[in-house]
């Protein structure tokens, strides 16, 4: 952002009177190098030495004054660790953070902080907005922070008022002298606060969850105005001064470098056109406008040049065909690597009278997030650089840019906007990201500029839900219950595409939602072989759990039919030894007003039936039941009930919202989504070909929250997987015909 800030509007504490003219970037700028000072113009007190020289030693998220600033009008600045994508991060780290400050979360303007050590506050030391990590990896450190900051306010109340800090208390917003009737707001006291030692952590009582005021409430969204306004800024919408455009042409196959330009001077010669670029793997144009470079670069006519024997890329074979991988990938035999392996599979299943085998596999999937990629960078005079770009890993990001451009981190200015969506997208992908090209051409032509992938663009080179064929065998004993279940799984898991290899250890994103099942099989083994292709793959929203839940609890329901049991009442039997799950399967029986499979008529004189499948992906679990009829041949579903136990949890409202959202993401990927491959060329390029779900197939959704009081789990990716398996269980009950892979649009039903 351009635009000066007025000095007057400047969020300085209370009591200081030498207000210095900053702009945003400049504020950030001084963060990013690891400042821990959050306030404009600030001087450096010994409360901030303290926080800035204990930093290394201290307790993580314990350096307040790297996250706060208290306002004199009593709002609260808070720097979020993690990026807003409409996940609703930041309106749960205000209610986090305000429950122990006691502080009205609606007083709070939540912003991305910068990079830095600072802000590394999760359990497991990481810092990326992903995994459904945010809320419940930081929640405990979040807590700590609002209590140290309050009793930093109530310490200095004490010291205004003259009074032993066991006198005071806090009302939102304030301290309070009960004994004398005086009372000081937060903004008031900041200044003396800032300056103030940082207690010890243990000696921070934190609130009793009974006396929440906030958590556990639907707090209405921060984001929330300004999204439905328009008011919101986005990596796309950035400008500067001085600000020229760029758009691309890719190359149509991953690897495939740049020939000659048969028209480079008709182009050049275009309205608006600055200049022709050549790019690894792609040509572009720069502008005065986008849509002066995004014409004149469609124009283009280049000779394409194969990939060289030394290219380090993962080039896509001109044959290629996802179909035939399809093939190639359930006739693999090895060699697997077991992930468990628990009883005696091998001779329970050579032994069973009653054996069941399926081939089951998934398909390649766009992240087709709204926003399509974009990065504006831009140098200053000094050779430093300043870059907007969504992202949702700061510090990886940080960490590469300076190995790409030779700068120190702490010339790099890195901005995180507001994510218009993302599902994994936003990671650090090699070619698969704009903000490459955009500094490459930025220093070209000594001006900044944004670069903008069109949806063609974004779909040639967004990274794909990775894809796997799973051989399934199982043996029932003479009652009909499963006794033992192999899966062998021929895939590559995104974490293995990334590094371009296969571990010492297996890839736990290429296996989960398959291993880790609870249901009581006493015979188990769950195996992969590694199978590298030619597509480059990457996290998409709830991972390996997304299409191996769908397998797994798909050939449960395969299983049951065999043995003669309601699918229903099999996972009652196989769960009744884990109470949770037991739980939480009957709550969702409930919702639906009984489990009843059918097939049956409804008021509306169709023919339906349900489905029911489980998920326990990322700390929380997660119990479906599908309502579908068939219309025109095609999958209708008219209903999904899901309960959902994530232990705990901020927003009940927010809650509700994620799994709304993850419910129409797993009804667009078993429904209609995928990416197919003919001849190494991607079929779609737009949403023409790549449908996804419209707002007319849409069901109904009903959600029961249930809090088992079990360690925080996720929200985001969580009520995705089980979708899928329960829509294709109801399929089956309905139709009698097992569907095996995922779209079911591929299919006619009758």
């Amino acid at each position: 952002m351009n635009v000066r800030i007025d000095p007057t509007a400047l969020p300085l504490v209370a009591g200081l009177t030498d207000p210095v003219n900053l702009s945003r970037r400049r504020f950030l700028a001084s963060t990013a190098v690891g400042a821990l000072v959050i306030g404009f113009g600030l001087p450096l007190g010994s409360g901030r030495v303290q926080a800035a020289t204990a930093a290394a030693a201290g307790e993580r998220g314990t350096q307040v004054p790297a996250f706060l600033e208290i306002r004199p009008d009593n709002t609260i600045r808070l720097l979020s660790p993690f990026i807003e994508g409409g996940q609703g991060t930041f309106t749960a780290m205000a209610q986090i953070v305000g429950e122990e400050l006691d502080a009205d979360p609606a007083t709070f303007l939540v912003e991305c902080a910068p990079p830095g050590e600072a802000f590394v506050v999760m359990e497991n030391g990481m810092r990326i907005t992903g995994g459904s990590m945010s809320v419940r990896m930081s929640y405990p450190t979040m807590r700590r922070l609002g209590a140290l900051a309050r009793a930093m306010l109530l310490e200095a109340g004490a010291q205004a008022l003259k009074v032993p800090v066991g006198e005071l208390s806090t009302e939102p917003g304030k301290v309070v002298h009960a004994a004398s009737g005086r009372s000081l707001t937060y903004g008031e006291l900041a200044g003396r606060a800032m300056d103030l030692p940082v207690p010890d952590v243990a000696s921070v009582k934190l609130r009793d969850p009974s006396q929440f005021r906030w958590i556990g409430k639907p707090v209405k969204r921060l984001d929330a105005y300004d999204k439905s306004t328009g008011k919101a800024l986005y990596s796309i919408d950035m400008k500067v001064d001085g600000m020229l455009h760029a758009a691309v042409q890719h190359a149509p196959r991953l690897g495939m470098t740049v020939g000659s330009l048969r028209n480079e001077d008709q182009v050049k010669a275009m309205p608006g056109v600055h200049s022709v670029h050549r790019l690894p793997g792609a040509v572009a144009v720069v502008a005065e406008r986008w849509w002066h470079a995004k014409r004149a670069v469609e124009s283009i006519q280049v000779d394409w040049l194969e990939p060289a024997a030394d290219s380090k890329l993962r080039g896509m074979p001109k044959d290629f065909s996802s179909d035939e991988h399809f093939k190639r990938l359930a006739a693999e035999t090895g060699p697997a690597r077991d992930d468990e392996n628990e009883g005696d599979v091998a001779g329970t299943l050579a032994n069973a009278k009653t054996k069941v085998e399926a081939t089951y596999h998934n398909q390649y999937l766009h992240h087709a997030q709204l926003e399509p990629p974009s990065a504006l960078a831009s140098f200053n005079a000094d050779g430093s650089l300043e870059i907007w770009l969504p992202n949702q890993a700061q510090d990886m990001f940080l960490a590469d840019i300076a190995k790409r451009t030779g700068l120190a981190p702490e010339r790099i200015t890195l901005h995180s906007p507001l994510l218009g969506g993302f599902f994994g997208r936003h990671f650090l992908y090699d070619s698969a990201s704009p903000y490459p090209q955009a500094i490459e051409l930025a220093k070209a032509v000594g001006r900044p500029v944004k670069m903008i992938w069109s949806r063609e663009e974004e779909f040639l080179r967004d990274v794909l839900r990775p894809v796997a064929a799973v051989n399934f065998r199982g043996a029932l004993d003479a009652d009909g219950w499963p006794v033992a279940i192999e899966a062998v799984s021929a895939t590559e898991g995104p974490t293995e595409a990334l590094s371009g290899k296969q571990g010492e250890k297996i890839d736990p994103t290429a296996l989960e939602g398959l291993s880790g099942k609870s249901y009581a099989i006493p015979n188990k083994r769950i195996a992969q072989i590694y199978v590298k292709g030619p597509v480059m793959l990457g996290y998409w929203r709830s991972v390996g759990n997304s299409l191996n839940d769908f397998f797994y609890e798909s050939f449960l329901d395969e299983l049951a039919d065999k043995g003669g049991k309601d699918p229903f009442e099999l996972r009652l039997h196989l769960l009744r030894d884990n109470q949770r799950l037991t739980t939480l399967l009957k709550a969702v029986g409930e919702l639906s007003g009984g489990w009843k499979r059918g097939p049956f008529v409804a008021e509306d004189g169709s023919k339906r039936a349900r489905g029911v499948a489980m998920a326990s992906p990322f700390g929380t679990q997660t119990a479906v039941i599908a309502e579908v009829s068939i219309e025109n041949g095609q999958v209708k579903v008219h209903d999904i009930w899901q309960a959902i136990d994530p232990g705990s949890i901020v927003n009940p409202a927010i809650v509700e919202a994620q799994v709304n959202g993850a419910v129409s993401l797993g009804l667009s990927q078993v429904l209609l989504e995928e990416a197919v491959y003919v001849d190494g060329l991607p079929r779609a390029r737009n949403y023409d070909l790549y449908p996804v779900l419209p707002p007319s197939r849409m069901a109904r959704v009903h959600v029961r929250v249930i809090e088992s009081g079990e360690k925080m789990g996720g929200i985001g990716e969580p009520p995705l997987p089980a979708v899928a398996p329960a829509v294709a269980n109801a399929v089956a009950a309905l139709t009698g015909q097992r569907v095996r892979s995922m779209p079911l649009s591929r299919h006619s039903f009758t």
